[in-house]
């Protein structure tokens, strides 16, 4: 009997001990996780703002403003379509503006971080959101980017545009 006791006991012990261990590993892979702080200011504020303008240009259909903001090397790496230059990337876009509804982009400024590339630019990283109305209901769907900016001549511009998650 007390031999069942002191066995219960130990594999008891032994699971609590397991189960501590377990908890114990998943808190630190929580605060392991690295919260983002921008390290430049200035620049994440600039590229934020660059970024507004950008998509105003685009949410009020200004489509040569709205150009004036890419490189004519522009290459779009997008998950569901593939890759588009400058020309195909433009049409593509002259085309959406010419829709019958009217897609409206924001971005979710939380997820947004932006890095330095050396005597380049920047790396903009984060989420946004389109929606549309379509048969009197708003359509939206929540996409990651890669924004490549380039300072070139005092203005910024993007030369490279990753866009994934389509498909989720």
């Amino acid at each position: 009997m007390i031999l069942k006791i002191v066995a219960s006991f130990i594999l008891i012990s032994f699971s609590v001990y397991c189960l501590s261990n377990e908890l114990a590993k998943s808190k630190q892979k929580e605060s392991s996780i690295i919260s983002y702080t921008s390290d430049d200011k200035s620049l994440y504020d600039t590229i934020i703002y660059q970024d507004s303008l950008l998509f105003e240009a685009f949410n009020l259909h200004q489509f040569e403003v709205f150009k004036s903001f890419f490189s004519k090397d522009l290459e779009i790496y997008q998950d569901n379509i593939g890759l588009r230059n400058y020309e195909q990337s433009m049409e593509a876009f002259q085309g959406l503006f010419k829709m019958d509804y009217v897609l409206v982009r924001q971005l979710k400024k939380e997820t947004v971080e932006v890095y330095p590339i050396y005597n380049y630019g920047a790396i903009e990283v984060g989420q946004h959101t389109f929606c549309h109305k379509e048969n009197d209901k708003q359509d939206c769907g929540t996409y990651k980017f890669v924004h490549i900016w380039k300072l070139q001549n005092g203005n910024w511009i993007i030369t490279k545009i990753i866009t994934y998650g389509h498909n989720q």
